[in-house]
């Protein structure tokens, strides 16, 4: 099957060797978001921002690519602190509705620019 690349100016640009999200077939894997605003590439401050940032972001993409967050059906999260998780499923709870995707939230010790908090995830079509 033939593989789309997804990008938007609504998201932030790739910082690395990656795209946006890739489409192949009615799947669309969504790469891992921080939270960089796209208008200036530069990190929000604190954690709700980020949060709310990286599901902006997603959503950004997803609407690139033909779906919606309704269409996620996997997220990854990944926290510097597990102590923020709460504040994570306050925020899914604005940004998607049941049924909610599978998910999956790991503590790690570090995140690309200092950020807090990153997701991907696989959307269905």
């Amino acid at each position: 099957m033939a593989k789309t690349i997804i990008s938007t100016p609504k998201a932030p640009a790739a910082i690395g060797t990656y795209s946006q999200a890739v489409k192949v077939g009615d799947t669309v894997y969504l790469s891992g978001q921080i939270g960089l605003d796209p208008s200036n590439m530069q990190m929000v401050e604190g954690i709700d921002a980020q949060i709310e940032r990286v599901f902006e972001n997603l959503k950004a993409v997803a609407e690139a690519a033909g779906g919606s967050l309704s269409d996620v059906v996997k997220l990854n999260v990944f926290l510097t602190d597990l102590g923020n998780f709460a504040k994570v499923n306050e925020a899914m709870a604005r940004y998607f509705s049941e049924p909610f995707p599978a998910r999956a939230a790991i503590g790690v010790a570090a995140l690309p620019r200092g950020a807090l908090v990153e997701a991907d995830g696989v959307m269905a079509l």
